[in-house]
């Protein structure tokens, strides 16, 4: 269904309701206060058959397989429409009774008024159940955002996360460079002392070998 229509059907319910409770408060009602009854009765049948209109003109814009089923609920609405005025006439009719017996006879129907009951009851379930759409509608768009700012915190912390693995990733790259100057240092120092101990080596066999040269010519004189 169309949600533009929605939107009519479900203002046109809640008008209609509303209508239906003015009326029978207006009954009751004598002198001045009937009148700003009935106006305000007069004004909201015209804002119902505007939005009659609107819903018409929505529903005969839309796909056939769709348009058949809204265009009978139409029906039924510009039907309650009628039963509303008709029940206006009666309560501002000088002669209530008659004007009574002129709506039966004009309309051809003696369960006018049971037929506007049970419409106006499909019309207040039909309200509650727009109603409660509007509200799941509306259950899932703070979940939606609930569900977005939850998405939006992880990926902070995926990123806070992704810059500390940067930094330690820098820090260790950075210990292996000290790791790599150090070997090179020991290895210098490792060749250093082998060369070192060579240089001694030289040197003491150098010593014994004129030890032993001295100690030869002197006891060979």
């Amino acid at each position: 269904m169309s949600e533009v229509f929605e939107g009519y059907e479900r203002q046109y319910c809640e008008i209609s309701a509303s209508l239906l409770r003015k009326c029978t408060s207006a009954a009751a009602l004598e002198g001045e206060q009937k009148k700003q009854k009935v106006s305000e009765i007069k004004s909201g049948l015209d804002e119902a058959e505007a939005l009659i209109r609107k819903m018409d003109l929505e529903a005969r814009s839309l796909q056939p397989s769709v348009k058949a089923g809204l265009l009978a609920k139409l029906r039924e609405y510009k039907s309650d429409l009628n039963n509303l005025k008709s029940e206006l006439k009666r309560i501002t009719s000088a002669n209530p009774k008659q004007a009574a017996r002129e709506e039966l006879l004009e309309s051809g129907m003696a369960d006018t008024l049971a037929v506007s009951a049970d419409q106006r009851g499909r019309l207040l379930m039909s309200t509650e159940r727009l109603n409660q759409t509007t509200d799941r509608v509306k259950d899932s768009r703070r979940t939606m955002l609930e569900t977005e700012e939850l998405g939006v915190s992880i990926l902070q912390d995926l990123h806070q996360q992704r810059q500390s693995l940067l930094h330690a990733h820098n820090a260790l790259h950075g210990v292996d460079d000290n790791i790599g100057k150090s070997k090179r240092i020991l290895s210098a120092m490792s060749k250093r002392m082998d060369r070192n101990k060579w240089i001694i080596g030289g040197i003491i066999i150098a010593l014994v070998l004129a030890i032993l040269i001295i100690l030869y010519f002197k006891f060979a004189h």
